[in-house]
């Protein structure tokens, strides 16, 4: 009794996969805002300037990281945001055990010191690739680090199934992230879970929706049902038709018409017409034939005579 007492105590405040998952990706978040930032400073030097030394400049801010989070308190950044922190599993018993001197640094190793190899020795491999004791060197480091990264993936698939240990430097060094204080369990109303599914279900059918929506045609259609209609035989009716845009209602830009007695500007017409092959004139409804400028000096001696 009391060891299922204490299994049921220990699953119930055990960490999700995703709060885990989550730790690690506001890591790296702060990992590239401070070299990011660290960068910004040399923005006005000489290009290139940290190129050499970038692999160890980025394991300095790293090691600077990691001296006032897992050193001073068992925790990553990550971590502290989401309430967790690390739980040494070597030590029997269920009470909290920080993690000791050794794994600290050993934790260091292996990640800080993983990523300036992975970093140094391409630029090395890079530069001396051509040397035969450069060359072995290189495949052996390769086999290594494919072996690495099938271990990782079978640790990942273990982690999938069991919620505990997602890199293989938490399962070499013991340690597991705990909750700093005890969770209360979340408890959903089935009314909240009903509305969001619904609104995720709309919001998906609006996303599908809209790109196969014409705007183009619809702003047409609509203005062309709420303008005045001009279809009058009077020379004002004329004189209304040849001196305004029939989209954009202003003095006409390069005047050219479709087809129809409207004038459009240059640019309205084009990209319109570009937009909507289907275009239709916005006052009157006529297709477009042929996009045409129009004659300005029958227009002009059209006024002389009005």
């Amino acid at each position: 009794m009391a060891g299922t007492r204490t299994g049921s105590e220990s699953s119930s405040h055990r960490v999700l996969r995703i709060s885990q998952l989550d730790a690690f990706e506001l890591d790296d978040a702060l990992e590239q805002l401070v070299w990011s930032q660290f960068a910004r400073c040399f923005q006005h030097f000489k290009p290139g300037l940290l190129t050499r030394v970038e692999p160890e400049l980025k394991a300095l801010l790293q090691l600077l990281v990691w001296r006032f989070t897992v050193y001073s308190g068992s925790a990553t950044v990550g971590q502290t945001l989401l309430n967790i922190r690390y739980h040494n599993t070597l030590i029997a018993g269920q009470k909290y055990r920080s993690l000791s001197k050794k794994q600290k640094l050993w934790f260091a190793l292996l990640t800080v010191g993983e990523k300036w190899l992975k970093e140094r020795s391409h630029s090395l491999f890079l530069s001396h690739g051509t040397q035969s004791g450069f060359r072995k060197a290189r495949q052996a480091l390769a086999l290594v680090s494919s072996v690495g990264k099938v271990a990782s993936l079978l640790n990942f698939m273990l982690f999938l199934q069991s919620g505990t240990f997602p890199t293989l430097t938490e399962r070499t060094l013991g340690v597991r992230p705990v909750f700093v204080r005890d969770q209360s369990g979340r408890e959903i109303n089935f009314h909240y879970m009903n509305r969001e599914l619904l609104w995720h279900g709309f919001a998906e059918f609006l996303i599908f929706l809209l790109p196969l929506i014409n705007v183009w045609k619809l702003k047409t259609r609509v203005s062309t049902l709420f303008s005045v209609s001009d279809h009058s035989d009077g020379k004002s009716g004329k004189s209304n038709r040849r001196s305004e845009c029939g989209i954009c209602a202003e003095w006409p830009v390069m005047p050219h018409a479709i087809g129809c007695s409207h004038v459009f500007c240059y640019y309205c017409i084009k990209s319109h017409a570009a937009a909507d092959v289907f275009f239709t004139c916005p006052k009157c409804g006529a297709e477009v034939t042929s996009v045409r400028p129009v004659d300005v000096q029958v227009e002009m001696a059209e006024r002389q005579q009005t």
